[in-house]
């Protein structure tokens, strides 16, 4: 199961971007960290896989952390870049087996149960609309039928004006 991340970087009106390793990364400070020492105004890191979900993390001062957004909370219980995104997020936003009505119902079913997490995405659904996605728009993309995470990562990085850079990037 692979990923692709890629770093991408806003100054002025100029975007850059790379690929990104996250080979090392087992939290979202980790995964911050991926961008804290790239020159910028405007940080994103964004992650897509096995068209199952899209992760988008954006770090604008390097000493605040970065904000996540998960396109759907499933590929947490089978992707480990989406499960690091989704447990830190439910530990800020509350737990999420706690909040999973049939875990809830039997706590003894959390360590048993295949798949703890909603598929609703989750996370700063704010966190692009400054770059022209609204938050309206980016879970209305992540819930509709057929739209892949690629598309909606592409969708994110043209409203931002780094659709081309994202595209180099991914061939």
């Amino acid at each position: 199961m692979s990923y692709f991340a890629a770093a991408l970087t806003r100054r002025g009106d100029r975007w850059t971007g790379e690929e990104a390793d996250l080979s090392e990364c087992e939290s979202i400070a980790d995964l911050g960290d991926v961008l804290r020492d790239l020159p910028g105004e405007v940080r994103l890191l964004v992650i897509e896989q096995d068209d199952e979900y899209a992760a988008l993390l954006r770090l604008d001062d390097t000493e605040d952390d970065p904000r996540a957004f998960l396109s759907d909370g499933h590929a947490a219980d089978r992707y480990p870049m989406a499960a690091i995104v989704a447990e830190e997020l439910a530990e800020i936003g509350g737990d999420a087996l706690a909040d999973n009505p049939v875990v809830a119902a039997d706590p003894d079913l959390a360590e048993t149960a295949a798949a703890v997490h909603d598929s609703a995405p989750f996370g700063d659904a704010d966190l692009v609309e400054d770059l022209g996605t609204s938050a309206a728009d980016l879970i209305e993309m992540c819930e509709h039928q057929g739209t892949l995470p690629v598309d909606l990562v592409l969708a994110v990085c043209e409203k931002a004006g780094c659709g081309a850079v994202f595209e180099d990037l991914r061939g």
